[in-house]
C-alpha cells in the first residue's frame, strides 16, 4: 500500500498550516494557511513589511515558525513527531529536506573566490556527493539554460548583478529541486537589467518548476502566476487567480495596493 501511495504524484508540494512568527514582542505572520500544487506558480504580493519574506524564509525553515506547521509533498519540514508533540527534526534529515528546496535570494549570495561554474558545481558536489565529471556537467548544462556559458569562467565581481542572478538561479537548480522559491530576485538590479532575470523565471515556469514567488512585478506575476495571494500586516487578505486579483480583486486594500503600483 506505502509503495502505491507513494508511487502517486503529491496532491500538495506545500502545505501551510496555522502558521505564525513572532520576532521578541513583533508578530510578523499571523495564522497563514496555504497550499501550493505541483507544478504551480504562485506569487506572493503586498506592500513592504507584509511578512512575505518571513513566510518564505518559513517554508524552507531559514526561519523557524512560532507555531503551526509546513509540510512539503505530506511531510512536516522541520519538526519530527515526539511522545507528546512535535520536536525538532535531526539537521541532517532537516538538511536533506531543504536541499530539495531551491531559494534564490534579493542578494546574490554568490562565492566570491569561485567562478560561475564552480559556484553551480559546489552544491551537488559538497551536499549531494556527485561525481566532479557529473557536477561539472550538468553545471554546464545549466549555465547554457540561463544563458550564462560564455561566463562560466568569470568570477562574481567580473559579472553584473544581472548575470550574478542568473547564475545565482543555476546554482539553486543544480541541487535539482523540486520547489524555488524566489525573494525579490530582480529588486537588487538596475531596471535594464531586470528583464534577463525574469527572462530565466519566465522559461522555468513554462517548464513546469513549482515556483512560490515574492515579487514587486506586478506584470511578471500577471503574467506568469497561476495563484497570486495578497499579503498585509502579516495575514493573507486575498487570494484568487492571476486574472480575478488584477482584473477583479474583491478587497479594498487589493484594490488600493494595485492601484498605487500599477500608477507607479
Amino acid at each position: 500500500m506505502a509503495a502505491t501511495a507513494s508511487a502517486q504524484p503529491p496532491a500538495e508540494r506545500v502545505r501551510i498550516e496555522a502558521l505564525t512568527k513572532s520576532f521578541g514582542p513583533l508578530q510578523v505572520l499571523k495564522g497563514i494557511d496555504l497550499t501550493v500544487k505541483p507544478g504551480q506558480k504562485l506569487c506572493l504580493i503586498g506592500p513592504s513589511g507584509s511578512g512575505k519574506t518571513t513566510l518564505l524564509r518559513c517554508i524552507n525553515y531559514i526561519e523557524v515558525p512560532t507555531s503551526g506547521r509546513i509540510l512539503i509533498d505530506g511531510a512536516a519540514i522541520g519538526q519530527v513527531d515526539g511522545p507528546t508533540g512535535p520536536l525538532p527534526m535531526p539537521v541532517r534529515q532537516l538538511a536533506r529536506m531543504r536541499s530539495e528546496i531551491g531559494m534564490v535570494f534579493q542578494r546574490f549570495n554568490l562565492f566570491p573566490h569561485l567562478t560561475a561554474l564552480e559556484n553551480v558545481m559546489i552544491g551537488p558536489l559538497k551536499v549531494l556527493g556527485r561525481a566532479p565529471a557529473e557536477a561539472r556537467d550538468h553545471a554546464v548544462q545549466l549555465l547554457e539554460r540561463v544563458g550564462m556559458l560564455d561566463k562560466r569562467d568569470q568570477y562574481p565581481d567580473r559579472l553584473s548583478g544581472g548575470q550574478q542572478q542568473r547564475v545565482a538561479i543555476a546554482r539553486a537548480l543544480a541541487m535539482k529541486p523540486k520547489l524555488m522559491l524566489f525573494d525579490e530576485a530582480t529588486s537588487a538590479l538596475d531596471p535594464e537589467l531586470v528583464g534577463e532575470v525574469l527572462a530565466v523565471m519566465r522559461r522555468l515556469a513554462e517548464d513546469g518548476m513549482t515556483m512560490v514567488i515574492v515579487t514587486h512585478e506586478m506584470r511578471f506575476a500577471e503574467s506568469v502566476a497561476d495563484e497570486v495571494v495578497f499579503m498585509a500586516d502579516g495575514a493573507i487578505v486575498e487570494q484568487g487567480s492571476s486574472r480575478r486579483i488584477f482584473r477583479e480583486p474583491q478587497n479594498a486594500r487589493t484594490r488600493d495596493f494595485l492601484r498605487a503600483v500599477l500608477e507607479h
